[in-house]
């Protein structure tokens, strides 16, 4: 069977427009399914996607009864889907660090175990191996050294392509105060040095893409200076994707907020794609790089006003910019949260199913 999300991968353009959604709306499944999701979470979610198969949302592996919110100890940090943080690194991050003296100081090589702290990637980046068995783990053993051909479940991601490394290590504002001074080059460089262990380390895995991640800039466009990105960031993602490409990956970039600014500079670096938020300007990158991969164009403003007629004129744009990009995949690219209503979320994808089609 043709896999449709590695065609729209690709640029193909498939008939059906497919989805990626980022997802985390229990109430909003149990609402379409039927099936209460902390009861059945596994069963809900096979429901959902038996209804919409172009969806593709996460399936729980178990179908054991999940704790409701209420439920569960809430430390005050926010929710995500039907569970509750107990952190927030940005809070973290102050207590690593005293002052512009400890931060500069610091050396990301000399302290390369970041397991115990609490940022997405954590782990142990001593070793290069002992990275490529971390991430090899996470894929069937029968694939050996070559993923299924022409699949888009064979795929991998990294959330600190290079840009989140000092954003997590030492928090957003110690950044910003500290990323304009000399020193800061060598804890720049050294965080590449990092990476270069990964990059290589996935490079080995059995996928045909990999999702490079890197909130690069805001809702309204970069967080600091094109200079400084094209000095500290862009040649690092140059190095890092040609590793990838040369082993035969796909590269897809993704980041929050408004990327039109940088959208040329990605592009020139032979991704395939984007996927961002609906911030960023989807139309004009669909007119001028032609079937790249693009996804993240819907706004979840739209599904919280829950008014059927702008949610009908949103999906009706995206779908125009669907025929116009063989690479488009339908996608809110500002989340679909669990405070959405359930009823503008099942509107969202009646209407795709409706008329989701090139």
């Amino acid at each position: 069977m043709t896999d449709l999300r590695w065609e729209t991968l690709m640029g193909r353009g498939p008939k059906k427009i497919v989805h990626w959604e980022h997802w985390s709306n229990p109430d909003a499944a149990t609402y379409i399914s039927g099936i209460d999701f902390y009861q059945h979470p596994k069963k809900c979610m096979e429901k959902v996607n038996e209804m919409y198969p172009f969806l593709y949302l996460p399936v729980p592996a178990s179908d054991d009864p999940l704790p409701r919110p209420e439920e569960q100890k809430d430390k005050g940090k926010g929710r995500w889907g039907h569970t509750l943080r107990d952190y927030w690194q940005q809070e973290e991050a102050k207590h690593f660090f005293r002052d512009r003296e400890e931060i500069l100081k610091f050396s990301p090589l000399e302290n390369p175990d970041f397991s115990s702290w609490k940022i997405p990637e954590a782990g142990d980046y001593r070793d290069e191996e002992k990275i490529y068995q971390r991430f090899r783990k996470n894929f069937p053993a029968e694939w050996d050294d070559n993923p299924p051909k022409c699949s888009w479940v064979a795929g991998a991601g990294f959330y600190n392509t290079m840009f989140m490394w000092p954003i997590l290590v030492f928090g957003y504002e110690n950044f910003l105060n500290v990323c304009l001074e000399p020193e800061f080059e060598r804890i720049m460089e050294e965080f590449a040095e990092i990476n270069r262990r990964v990059f290589r380390a996935i490079a080995r895995l059995p996928v045909n893409w990999v999702c490079c991640h890197d909130d690069i800039v805001t809702t309204s466009g970069p967080l600091v200076s094109p200079a400084w990105m094209r000095k500290y960031i862009f040649p690092r993602y140059e190095e890092f994707w040609s590793i990838l490409k040369g082993a035969g990956k796909e590269v897809i970039f993704m980041s929050d907020g408004c990327l039109d600014v940088f959208v040329d500079d990605l592009m020139s670096l032979g991704i395939r794609g984007i996927i961002s938020e609906p911030y960023t300007d989807y139309k004009s990158i669909a007119k001028k790089y032609k079937d790249c991969f693009l996804a993240g164009e819907g706004d979840v403003r739209v599904l919280m006003e829950n008014n059927p007629e702008e949610i009908k004129n949103m999906v009706v744009s995206m779908v125009e910019t669907g025929k116009m990009c063989g690479g488009y995949m339908m996608c809110i690219g500002n989340h679909i949260p669990f405070n959405v209503p359930p009823p503008a979320v099942k509107l969202y994808f009646d209407l795709s199913a409706e008329i989701g089609y090139r």
